[in-house]
């Protein structure tokens, strides 16, 4: 209805791009891209021929090769040698570095310049014909690449983000410090959900933001069950970040006289230590833990209310499943089973 009052309108072409996306429904999400303004990510899915993310195999569980600064698993791309792969539900799709590209006979179909940190960068998107992660190989995947991913070598060759875990019943093993993509079944997925209620875990709401961003409820300080995200995977010291007038409401204790210059969505940002009595996501808690506050944040960036996010460093003693496919997320102390 919405788009036949206003057929042009970007927001409601957009939202409709993003729903045909998730669906893997990509011959329509094109059209609605490109009357939503994103011209290069119309082009690039039009290019995406049969099923994208054919699934081969039952599990891929595949070790850790360190958790800091940033998780790395190893990857093949077209049946190359294996690559490390960084992973985060901060970015959306499976991306990797120009070299890794070259490597694996990789084709551009589209192409964009983008405002990468402080200066620019091309970015480019085609399709691979594999993705392998352990007993799991992904077929007719959508990709994109870049002069800087990854420009740091400790980051590794890559990035995986939710546009694959959404496809799987994800669980992200920081305390056995191992990635494991499931097959989506009813029976695999009782297990799962099992063993995560038999650990201590509850299970929370799950909502996907704009492409990727991973929320349920949690809450910072008291503010009980609010609205926030959850950032599995990446580079952050901090267990929280929160928006700098939510630590200003809750009474948070933040250190302005130590400003921590850094960059937010691949763009400079000023943030602030600060450190909350309590940080909680269902059954997982944080006391006084180093947190960041960013005041340059908005609280409603997404077109709904958060307090903040929840990162890389909370997570380590836990193993964390989404599962995308009745829409919760399951936090558990230890190792996964």
């Amino acid at each position: 209805m919405a788009l036949e009052l206003a057929p042009d309108d970007k927001q409601t072409n957009r939202f409709l791009g993003d729903c045909y996306t998730r669906q893997d429904k990509f011959s329509l999400a094109a059209p609605r891209w490109r009357a939503a303004g994103q011209e290069t990510r119309a082009t690039w899915f039009a290019a995406v021929r049969g099923e994208p993310y054919q699934i081969h195999g039952d599990i891929g569980r595949v070790p850790w090769l360190q958790m800091d600064p940033s998780p790395l698993v190893e990857a093949s791309v077209n049946g190359g040698p294996p690559k490390r792969f960084m992973f985060y539900t901060g970015a959306p799709w499976l991306g990797m570095s120009a070299k890794v590209a070259e490597e694996a006979g990789l084709r551009a179909v589209a192409q964009q310049k983008i405002d990468y940190k402080n200066g620019t960068s091309w970015q480019y998107f085609g399709v691979a014909d594999s993705f392998k992660l352990g007993g799991i190989e992904l077929r007719n995947v959508p990709v994109e690449w870049s002069e800087t991913d990854q420009d740091d070598a400790a980051s590794g060759d890559g990035i995986i983000g939710t546009w694959v875990f959404y496809h799987f019943l994800t669980t992200f093993d920081y305390a056995g410090r191992s990635l494991i993509l499931r097959r989506r079944t009813p029976e695999v997925a009782r297990k799962v959900r099992a063993d995560a209620i038999r650990a201590g875990a509850r299970p929370l709401p799950l909502w996907l933001a704009r492409d990727q961003y991973v929320h349920s409820t949690g809450s910072f300080a008291g503010s009980g069950p609010r609205v926030v995200g959850v950032n599995l995977g990446g580079v952050s010291e901090c267990a929280a970040l929160m928006k700098g007038e939510v630590a200003e409401r809750l009474g948070i204790r933040t250190d302005y006289d130590r400003p921590l210059e850094t960059f937010g969505h691949s763009h400079p940002t000023v943030v602030h230590p600060c450190y909350p009595a309590e940080i909680r996501l269902g059954n997982a808690v944080a006391r006084e833990v180093y947190c960041n506050s960013a005041p340059q944040m908005r609280s409603d960036e997404y077109g709904f209310d958060t307090l903040g996010g929840f990162f890389h460093s909370f997570f380590k003693p836990y193993n964390i499943t989404l599962d995308f496919t009745d829409m919760n997320v399951y936090v558990a102390r230890g190792k996964a089973t």
